[in-house]
């Protein structure tokens, strides 16, 4: 399968990771919560985990590529005072300042 499309998810936290199986067709994610998330990947998708960190996911339909990883984000999306989550490559996360003494 050849993948015109591509999507980069990043997740940051502290024991923050995602893994897939061999075939790419399931995702793990481990976000803090007491269990671990797992995402079935749709057909026309690939999702690829390098490193626990960095999610890639590709295809050739740009609206399941885009619709799969929105799916992702909304599983952890970025706090406002830390950052922590899962966030696009590119996105920028605008954080809220703390309370003041």
């Amino acid at each position: 399968m050849e993948a015109k499309f591509f999507c980069f998810l990043e997740i940051i936290g502290v024991g923050y990771k995602a893994s897939t199986n061999a075939q790419g067709s399931i995702l793990y994610l481990k976000l803090g919560f007491s269990h671990e998330i797992r995402l079935q990947v749709t057909p026309s998708v690939r999702v690829f985990c390098l490193k626990p960190n960095p999610i890639r996911c590709t295809g050739m339909d740009h609206q399941k590529v885009t619709q799969f990883a929105a799916i992702v984000g909304s599983c952890k999306p970025p706090e406002v005072y830390k950052g922590k989550g899962i966030q696009y490559r590119n996105e920028i996360v605008h954080k809220k300042q703390g309370k003041k003494k």
